[in-house]
């Protein structure tokens, strides 16, 4: 797939790629804007709009759901306007949902379909994003290509404690009843972000522009089983992430402003310390068996949430999960880069793509166990099978790549 050129008329000479770093860590502040605000608002919506917590699941099924089939489409029409131009319009549609969503349940008869169509638009630009800031930063001149991409995933830990933080100090201020403010005032965040990204140079991930195409992908055994992983990765981290909150005042008895900041805000912090030091120090060659010692630590982490008879003990589950998901998702990208190197937005699209279905799987999954089992904290344990999958799947990998070290060392 064609990339954009180094640098376009339109790019001042005074920036280079350390803007363009910047504007894409600030592009997963965005990410994490979208993802992040609405389970802030589940009880609230649950309280003020009669919404069922399977719904508020759909929900979140819905934003990811958009942001996969966006996944899917997005490297055509890529192609076709740019990164430059693609860029802006992810951001630009993330800052209209974002106003969408503190207005349309309040404009629409039916609050649940304006929810519905909020999480739409968010999510059209939530999935450009997704596509699209990987393969960017990538291609940025840089020297340890591992550590920024590990360092950009943080900035989504950052944005999703900003987002905890900030609308906690904002409920503080303005009351429950003011959460329409806060959707529309994080909206600002990707709408001047937009404006920067149309001015900063872009750069070509692969320089003769020779990528592999979606049938090239399809025909490796390994990258099917990194489609898996990625599917693994998001359930294992939205399934709790989605979730912290409300499990920490539904399932922990917190109340509202605690339970913020001792759920969501505790699993980013730890998520985002983890993609910060695990990245300074993770290779090509050793991130394999950081990912499997990450993943044990996770399981544990989902014991201790789901069934510690102390809250205490429950919230040192979720910061533990943090911890433990923070390297799988960046880590996977660097094992399919360092495999597929031709691989270019392409890859990059399908990688998400995976990423995103399992972000859909993971929360749809708790919130509906939840409604059966009876709890939110229950219905955590259901959780325990997306780790498990992504430890079996880095084996499988393993597996594959000793057996063509084999062949070649056998000169087959």
């Amino acid at each position: 797939m064609p990339e954009v050129p180094r640098r376009s008329p339109r790019t001042p000479t005074r920036l280079d790629h350390r803007h363009t770093l910047a504007a894409s860590y600030v592009g997963y502040v965005t990410q994490a804007i979208v993802n992040n605000l609405g389970p802030l608002l589940f009880l609230i919506w649950h309280e003020s709009f009669g919404v069922s917590f399977s719904a508020l699941g759909a929900v979140v099924a819905i934003n990811f759901g958009m942001q996969l089939l966006v996944d899917l489409v997005a490297p055509k029409a890529i192609d076709a306007v740019g990164y430059r131009t693609s860029m802006v319009v992810a951001h630009v549609a993330a800052a209209l949902g974002l106003v969408g969503m503190g207005t349309l349940p309040f404009v629409l008869a039916d609050p649940f379909a304006g929810l519905v169509v909020a999480m739409l638009v968010c999510a059209l630009g939530g999935g450009l994003l997704e596509v699209l800031v990987s393969p960017v930063v990538e291609a940025c001149p840089t020297v340890n290509k591992a550590f920024h991409m590990s360092l950009l995933h943080s900035f989504y830990c950052w944005g999703h404690i900003a987002v905890v933080v900030l609308s906690t100090v904002g409920f503080v201020v303005l009351g429950q009843a003011g959460w329409p403010v806060l959707c529309v005032a994080w909206a600002v965040v990707p709408a001047l972000n937009a404006v920067l990204l149309w001015f900063v140079p872009y750069y070509r991930l692969v320089e003769d522009g020779r990528t592999m195409r979606y049938r090239d992908l399809f025909r490796h055994r390994a990258f099917w089983l990194l489609v898996g992983l990625m599917l693994a990765a998001g359930a294992s981290e939205q399934a709790m992430s989605q979730w912290a909150s409300a499990f920490a005042q539904a399932g922990l008895g917190l109340e509202k402003t605690a339970g913020d900041l001792l759920g969501p805000a505790l699993f980013a912090l730890t998520m985002g310390i983890a993609r910060v030091v695990g990245g300074a120090r993770a290779t090509v060659h050793n991130i394999r068996t950081l990912m499997l010692a990450s993943l044990v630590l996770c399981l544990a982490a989902y014991l201790l949430a789901a069934f510690s008879p102390w809250a205490w003990l429950g919230l040192v589950g979720v910061g533990l999960c943090g911890f433990s998901v923070g390297i799988l998702w960046p880590g996977t990208f660097t094992i399919g880069s360092a495999r597929f190197r031709r691989g270019g937005t392409a890859l990059f699209a399908l990688l998400a793509l995976g990423g995103d279905a399992g972000c859909a799987l993971g929360p749809a999954v708790v919130g509906a166990s939840a409604d059966r089992l009876g709890g939110i904290g229950p219905a955590l344990g259901i959780g325990l099978v997306f780790p498990a999958m992504m430890i079996a799947g880095l084996i499988a990998l393993g597996r594959g790549r000793r057996a063509r070290s084999r062949g070649r060392a056998r000169g087959d």
